[in-house]
This record gives structure tokens, C-alpha cells and sequence, in this order.
């Protein structure tokens, strides 16, 4: 590489080069080149070991290749271009911070206030191209973008600046980003002023090298710090210490006696000054590590002979990977505070001041770091503490704007360039109540153009715009194409009946829905004639079989609990069979004859009737709704039934319905046709798949609404099984589709969005026909609840009545055995089954009887034997 860039500047004469048909900017880089490389190798002909500079990026491009085949460790404290990086310059140590952090400043601050797009003024050469490219990929990670690079001659005059600026005034960005030299900053803010690009409106973020400039000749004129009032700038953040202002106290004592100028050091004098220390530091341990001053020839810069160039003078610095190695291994506390590199050659945590110039001075409104973001404390404070960058805590002061504003800018307007916004709108063959073009006047017109204007008349800035038709007028155009027009810049947005979809919003931006929108399944119905069964219609099969077996367990449980105690449940066992029976389902019309008596059987009755009452209750409105309404049924049930159906699906021509019923619901192609016009609608369904119609139509709702406002003999069935919406498509990042879907939030609040809908879409006559299919039957789900809370109440009485009899049968069963005993003898008896199951089938009364009748025996058979 170094022996090409010397062979090629040697062989090439300066008067040759002029005559080359270059353009006036590459001559200029070339010319500064070829002087800066010749300096460059007369300063090298010395046996040096480290060199500290440059300050221009430029210059450290150039020598930093000189710098490598030398092996000389090139420390620079003035070259930020991102470009230079020690991948390829190894020899080369940035002691200062890359631009590569400080647009990345800039991008966060650009992410902060929520602006999408900025205007890159810069100079065009390397450091300015360095630097606004790596600022367009911190943008692009932040969804931002640069929408225009501006770019100045290298030497610019006013006239240059002028012509330049007066091309970003009729753009629609006004977040103008500068990346220039201080001389080159003053003749843009000062035409930028006279242009009143400096008013209200605007936002001008400056990089470094203007704070460089505030810092080391403030004060500034008057005229001067007025052309720049509300810039935001950056500085490099050195952090305050004893050092620091030692160094500044020194520096002004010395300025002062040597010169009597006014000039302050600034940021980079800062790194400067650290820069030789961390030489001096380097040195002293390559002395150390025994380290050894020699040096060597080069063999390929003796092989070349041409040009006026002493090669020969030249020689490498056999210690000089040591010294690099001494210099990234740096580990100090300098004035800039905590010096260190990391493995790519950068000084650890960078961070910048963020400034904002006011009146005749500046003050700062935060800070940035790469270690915690945007803050309002300095960055050192943060490094003990755990990284957090989430949005919450990236906090900036109040500044103020060009224009002496605090309301922060909104960052963009409609490009003064007499453009109009070229809004794409379908050219409908069909339902023309939402968008059509009318055929002699070229007029736009329908719902959904009415829902635009409105909301862009409440918008807070005129938005010049004229539609554009986009399809024949003869069938349905393509949505999907007319969306992509945005993509191929031939639309600046699309107004119209734009379904927002998944794959639409990957690649435009949709406003807030205007209307609600989805799929629905639309089928032919008849009438459906009364049946001699039509009585058993209310419930479904499941409700009929789970009422029924309630009514016999609710009779079980009565009876179950009513045995013992009331004669009305007792008897043979077809009586108590039949009476079983006859309980339960006289409880349907609360007709049963037979009264409960005991606590818990009325409990559960009362609990039962309760349900039967709702169940009844339900059945008769239901029933009734039956056999008095207009019954409509329909072979398709929902969008269930058409899909495990074979039969052929009805679409709207430009609908995305086609490709959902394909890509989503795996619905063969084949089976698919288009439809045209509500009269294609009408004709294919009256047709039936037969007879080569279609056995349905899948389609929006608000279409769907408008052909069943006029077709009676049709319906929705099913539910709507997609949920979406219809909006207004812009391009991607567009401000105008956040401010849009804002307005059509006050459209709706304020009533005017029901207004048009009600103005364009009011039903007519059958509107009242076209409700949606669904099943009048009462399905088991309805009434779970009643049925648990009854078979819970009849568990609990039935758990209460058994702990009963297991008490009593207890008592029973001692008093028994004790009456044998004294009157036999005999061996105690086992309780068994048998035994329980007859003293609780036994009467009551009967059981107490024969209890006081045995202890009566035990009495009377205890006083014989006392007598005797």
C-alpha cells in the first residue's frame, strides 16, 4: 500500500493532473493530498519514534499510511473521522473521541424529541462523509433517516452557502443536522439567519467543532451569537476535577503574559494536553520493558528511485510495537478525567455535553454517554451504577428553540416547492358509495374522501394535495398494487377503502382505522316451515338429556330425604317408584301435591324450583320467538361450514379476501371465484353452487352491509372471524399519518365521522331482514351454572342427612345391644349394611317408639330383681 501511494504521487506531475477533466472538489482533495503527503515524508525523513497530531482528519489519513510502514505510533487529538480506525491503521491512537459516538449523540437526541427525518449539512470531503455516513446508520438503527445530504464545497463562499440553503428551505424536513469546520459553521449560520432559517420552526444541531469555537473565543460579537439562537451543539465531556482547573488557570496566566489575546482552551486542548502525557507514561515503560531507540532500512522504499523524494532518509522504528503496545495498555487519570482504550482502539466511556446557545452565551441542557444515554447529571455519576437506557429515564432540560420558543418543534412542514401531495384513490367499478370518480367531471368523491377532508381541514397547517385515480373504473383495481405505489414513490399516500392488513403495514403506515372493518360469510337464506316437532326446537339435544336427568335426581334426593319422616314417600316400592316419578316432573309447572317436611328436603326444593323457573321461563320466550318470528335458516352455518364444505366461494375482484382464504385458511384456489358488483353478489348466490354460482361470499363487513341494504333474500351467518379496519395509507416514518390519525380521533369524539357514515351509508328498507343467522336453541353452556348450583345443594343434604343416620343408627344400635344382653345373654350381634339400611328405611316414629318401648323392658326387668 505504501509503496503504490508513493510510486503513484512521484510518477504524476502537478501540471498533468490539472489538465485531467476532474471536477473542482476532487482536484482540490487531490492537490491538498499531494502537498500534505510530501510534507508528511519531508517531517518523517527524521529517526523519530511517536508522533502526537494531526488535528485534521484529512492529514491523519495520509499519514497514518506512513505511519504503519514506519512502525511510529501516529497519537492524534483532532482526528474524528469514524473512518479512521485501527483495523486499518494500527499505528494509529485516537486520544480523542470518535465521531462515530458523537453521531450517535446526535441520533439519540434526534430519537428523543420524536423526529423521523434531518437534513445533513456538511463539507464535502472525507471527514464530512465519514462523519454524516456513520450518522445515517445511528439513524437507521432508530428508525430515522437522513432524507437529504447537502453538501458544500471544501473552501465554501457565502454564495455557495446561499445556493445551498435556499435548496433545504423548500424541503419538508427542518431538522438540519451540521457537520462543518468553525469557519464554515459561522458563514451557514449567518446565511441561514438572513434567510430566517433561524426563526420559529426549525432545529439546528451543530457537532463539536462550533463549541470548540464558543469555548475558545467567547465572548463572540453580538451579530455573530445572534445568527446561531436556539442551536443545539455537542462538546466533549471532560469531567470536572482540580486537575482540570489548574490546567485552565495556567493556560489563561500564560495566554495572557505571552500574547494578551483572548483565547480560552477548549475540549480539544484538553485531550491534547493528556495526549502527551499518555506519551511521556508509554515511554517511560518502554525504557522500562527494556525497551531499545533503533531503527532499520526499508528495502521497498530503497527499490524506488523516482520523483524528488528522499527514501532513502527513512527508516522503520524497530521498538515501535512495543511503544503501541505500552500506549494501548494506558491506565491514568488525566484532565479529561479516566483514561483508558478498549479493544478497538476507542477511549472508554464517551460522552458529550449537550449545549444549547442562548442570548450572548450558552448553557447546558444534559448530557450524553455511551454507558446511560441521554441524562441530566453528568455521566461520571452514572458509572457506578447499573447501565439503564430505557426510555423513562432519558431526560433532556427545556430549550429554547430558533424562534425564542420552548414548545418543541414539530420538525417537519409540506415542502415549499409548490408540490402537492399525490394522493392515490381506487377508481371503484362497485359500491361507489366509498370512493368514485366521476366520469365527467373528473370530481373525487364518497365516504371515505369525505372522512379525509374533514380530518385534514382540522389538521393546524394547510396540506396541498389532488388525487389521483388509480384503476380503470371498469373493475375493481388491485389494493395491493395501489399500496405499493407508495413503495415506488409514485403516491405520497393512499386515500380510500385500504383494508389495514399484516402484510400492508410491513411496508407503509396506516392512520388510526376510520371504520370498522372484517370478514363475513354472506349466504342465500329461506324461510324455514313450522314442524308438528317445532316444540323441541328451544333446547339442544344435550339440554333436553341433562334436564331430564336432573329432574330425576332432584325427585331421588326429595325422596331420599322425605322417607323416613312423611308418610306421603312411603309405601310398597311401585308406589314409592311412581311417586318419585310424579314428584319430579310435577315440578315443572309447581304442581306437585306431595308436601315436604323435613328441613333439608325443603332446601333443596326451594333451590330446584328456582332452576325450573329459569329453565321454564327461557324455554317459553324461546319457543315463542319460534313459532311467531319469521324463522330464515341457511345450509352454511359460518365460515366453519365453508371451509370443510367443497364448495365454490364468492370474492370481491381487488379485495385481499382472496389471499386470506388462501395463505391463511389453506383454501384451494380452484374453489375461489370473483365477483365484480353487488348484481354478481346477488346473481352467483341466487345461481348455487349447482348451477355454477357459488355456495357464499366472503367479503368486508361494510360492503357486505350496503348489498344486504337491497337484497332481502340474503344474510350474514356466522360471526365475523377477522377483525380489522379500513385507514389511510403513508409512507413509512410519515409525521402526516400520526397527525392524521389524531384528527380522525376528533372526528369521532366530536360526532362528525358519524355524520358522514350516516351521510353515505344509511340502510335502507330491508336493513330490518338482514340480521345475522344464529341458532334459537338454548345450549347446555347457558345454564351450567344453575345445574351445579342445584347438584351441589343436593350433595351437601345429601352429606348432611347420612352424618344424621350414622348418628342415630349409633345410639340405636347401643340401646339394642344392651336390651339383649340383659334379657338373653347372649353374644353381641355385628352391625352390618343390612342392619342400616333397614333402621333407614324404617319410620321415624316407628324407631322411636321401639326405643322407649325397650327401655320401659329395662326398667321394669331391673325392679324384679331388686325385689327378689
Amino acid at each position: 500500500m505504501m509503496s503504490t501511494l508513493i510510486q503513484a504521487y512521484s510518477r504524476v506531475p502537478s501540471s498533468l493532473l490539472i489538465r485531467k477533466t476532474l471536477n473542482a472538489m476532487a482536484l482540490w482533495a487531490l492537490w491538498k493530498r499531494m502537498v500534505l503527503f510530501s510534507i508528511a515524508f519531508q517531517f518523517m525523513e527524521a529517526d523519530i519514534v511517536a508522533v502526537v497530531g494531526p488535528q485534521c482528519s484529512m492529514i491523519a489519513h495520509t499519514i497514518s499510511h506512513i505511519a504503519n510502514e514506519l512502525q511510529v505510533p501516529l497519537l492524534s487529538f483532532g482526528a474524528t473521522d469514524p473512518a479512521l480506525s485501527t483495523l486499518q491503521f494500527p499505528f494509529f491512537i485516537r486520544t480523542t473521541q470518535s465521531d462515530l459516538f458523537q453521531m450517535q449523540a446526535v441520533a439519540e437526541i434526534v430519537s428523543y424529541y420524536q423526529w423521523k427525518e434531518v437534513i445533513a449539512i456538511f463539507v464535502d470531503y472525507e471527514y464530512g462523509q465519514n462523519g454524516v455516513s456513520a450518522l445515517g446508520d445511528k439513524l437507521a438503527e432508530r428508525r430515522c433517516k437522513i432524507s437529504f445530504k447537502a453538501a458544500l464545497p471544501p473552501e465554501p463562499n457565502r454564495s455557495d452557502v446561499t445556493d445551498l440553503l435556499i435548496k433545504v428551505a423548500l424541503m419538508e424536513s427542518r431538522v438540519l443536522v451540521l457537520h462543518a469546520n468553525p469557519t464554515v459553521s459561522l458563514i451557514v449560520f449567518s446565511v441561514a439567519n438572513y434567510l430566517q432559517m433561524m426563526s420559529n420552526g426549525y432545529v439546528w444541531i451543530a457537532t463539536d467543532s462550533l463549541t470548540a469555537l464558543l469555548d475558545s473565543r467567547a465572548p463572540l460579537s453580538a451579530q455573530i451569537m445572534e445568527s446561531m439562537q436556539g442551536v443545539i451543539a455537542l462538546r466533549q465531556h471532560t469531567a470536572d476535577s482540580k486537575k482540570k482547573s489548574e490546567l485552565v488557570a495556567r493556560w489563561s496566566g500564560l495566554v495572557k503574559n505571552q500574547t494578551g489575546d483572548n483565547f480560552h482552551i477548549n475540549s480539544y486542548g484538553f485531550y491534547a494536553y493528556d495526549t502527551v502525557w499518555i506519551l511521556a507514561r508509554a515511554l517511560d515503560a518502554f525504557f522500562n520493558d527494556g525497551g531499545i531507540v533503533s531503527f532499520s532500512n526499508d528495502s521497498r522504499l530503497r527499490d524506488i528511485q523516482e520523483g524528488n523524494l528522499n527514501l532513502q532518509a527513512m527508516s522503520v522504528f524497530d521498538g515501535g510495537k512495543l511503544l503501541l503496545d505500552k500506549i494501548r495498555q494506558t491506565n491514568m487519570s488525566g484532565v479529561i478525567g479516566s483514561i483508558q482504550f478498549d479493544s478497538n482502539g476507542y477511549l472508554i466511556h464517551p460522552a458529550y455535553d449537550i449545549i444549547n446557545v442562548v442570548g450572548t452565551g450558552f448553557r447546558t441542557v444534559g448530557y450524553w454517554s455511551n454507558y446511560s444515554g441521554l441524562s441530566i447529571v453528568p455521566p461520571e455519576t452514572l458509572y457506578s451504577k447499573p447501565p439503564n437506557r430505557s426510555s423513562v429515564n432519558q431526560q433532556l432540560h427545556s430549550v429554547i428553540w430558533p424562534g425564542e420558543t420552548i414548545t418543541k418543534p414539530r420538525g417537519w412542514v409540506f415542502p415549499n416547492n409548490g408540490k402537492e401531495l399525490r394522493i392515490g384513490v381506487p377508481n371503484r367499478a362497485s359500491y361507489q358509495e366509498f370512493v368514485s370518480e366521476e366520469p365527467h367531471t373528473g370530481t373525487i368523491k364518497g365516504y371515505c374522501i369525505d372522512v379525509f377532508v374533514a380530518a385534514v381541514n382540522l389538521l393546524p397547517y394547510p396540506v396541498p394535495h389532488r388525487f389521483i385515480p388509480f384503476g380503470n373504473g371498469h373493475q375493481n383495481p388491485s389494493y395491493t398494487e395501489l399500496v405499493n405505489k407508495i413503495i415506488t414513490n409514485e403516491f405520497d399516500g393512499v386515500v380510500g377503502d385500504i383494508a389495514i392488513v399484516t402484510n400492508r403495514t410491513r411496508i407503509v403506515d396506516f392512520t388510526q382505522p376510520y371504520i370498522e372493518s372484517g370478514l363475513v360469510v354472506v349466504a342465500p337464506v329461506k324461510k324455514q316451515h313450522s314442524s308438528p316437532w317445532a316444540f323441541l326446537r328451544p333446547f339442544s339435544i344435550e339440554m333436553w338429556c341433562v334436564t331430564g336427568l336432573f329432574f330425576l335426581f332432584v325427585g331421588v334426593v326429595v325422596w331420599i330425604l322425605e322417607h323416613r319422616n312423611n308418610d306421603e314417600f312411603r309405601g310398597p316400592p311401585r308406589k314409592q317408584l311412581v311417586t318419585i316419578f310424579w314428584f319430579s316432573f310435577s315440578t315443572l309447572f309447581f304442581a306437585h301435591r306431595e308436601n315436604t317436611v323435613s328441613t333439608l328436603g325443603r332446601a333443596v326444593l326451594i333451590i330446584w324450583l328456582f332452576v325450573v323457573l329459569i329453565i321454564q321461563s327461557s324455554y317459553t320466550a324461546s319457543l315463542t320467538s319460534i313459532l311467531t318470528v319469521q324463522q330464515l335458516s341457511s345450509p352454511i352455518k359460518g365460515i366453519d361450514t365453508l371451509i370443510a364444505s367443497d364448495e365454490p366461494i364468492g370474492f370481491q375482484v381487488g379485495s385481499f379476501a382472496e389471499n386470506y382464504l388462501t395463505e391463511e385458511l389453506n383454501i384451494p384456489r380452484s374453489r375461489l371465484k370473483a365477483l365484480g358488483s353487488p348484481s354478481e353478489y346477488a346473481h352467483a348466490l341466487e345461481l348455487g353452487p349447482s348451477n355454477g354460482g357459488v355456495a357464499a361470499v366472503v367479503d368486508e363487513r361494510p360492503y357486505v352491509e350496503d348489498f344486504l341494504s337491497t337484497q332481502c333474500g340474503y344474510t350474514i351467518v356466522g360471526s365475523e372471524f377477522t377483525k380489522s379496519g379500513w385507514g389511510f395509507a403513508f409512507p413509512r416514518d410519515s409525521p402526516l399519518a400520526i397527525d392524521m390519525s389524531t384528527a380522525i380521533l376528533a372526528l369521532s369524539e366530536n360526532g362528525d365521522l358519524q355524520k358522514i357514515h350516516d351521510k353515505w351509508l344509511t340502510r335502507g328498507a330491508c336493513s330490518s331482514t338482514t340480521d345475522e343467522l344464529d341458532s334459537n336453541r338454548l345450549n347446555l353452556s347457558s345454564f351450567w351454572g344453575l345445574f351445579l348450583i342445584c347438584g351441589l345443594a343436593c350433595f351437601i343434604a345429601l352429606l348432611v342427612y347420612l352424618v344424621q343416620m350414622v348418628r342415630q343408627f349409633s345410639r340405636h344400635s347401643v340401646g339394642e345391644e344392651i336390651s339383649s344382653s340383659s334379657e338373653r345373654g347372649s353374644t353381641r350381634s355385628g352391625r352390618s349394611l343390612h342392619r342400616f339400611l333397614s333402621f333407614v328405611d324404617d319410620k321415624e316414629e316407628d324407631v322411636k317408639n321401639r326405643s322407649r318401648t325397650r327401655q320401659l323392658q329395662m326398667s321394669a326387668g331391673n325392679g324384679s330383681e331388686l325385689e327378689s
